[in-house]
């Protein structure tokens, strides 16, 4: 671990955040396996799918979620905060720009 990652126990504020983020990470996941299934069966059936865009798009903020939650499990303090609401703000633009906007 580099000076940035301290080993201390985590407090309850801090628990209670990356457990947020953790089910905001996982749930990007999850939505970018459907948005990749709904594209696969779309292809399959000859049908217009979400497209290739939003396919990559979910996944690549999927990957950097999962990424940002690995800091922030590993790292404790500011870093961690600040990859915890990252995540939050990552979902925010995920959902607002490919699903409701």
């Amino acid at each position: 671990m580099g000076p940035a990652c301290t080993v201390t126990a985590p407090r309850l504020g801090e628990r209670i955040q990356r457990g947020l983020s953790g089910v905001l990470a996982g749930g990007l996941v999850v939505l970018a396996i459907a948005v990749c299934v709904a594209q696969w069966l779309a292809g399959v059936s000859g049908r217009p799918g979400p497209g290739v865009a939003p396919v990559v798009e979910h996944l690549m903020a999927a990957g950097v979620a999962v990424a940002l939650q690995l800091t922030a499990d590993r790292c404790r303090g500011r870093n961690a905060a600040l990859a915890s609401y990252s995540i939050v703000a990552l979902t925010a633009c995920v959902l607002w720009f490919g699903w409701w906007a």
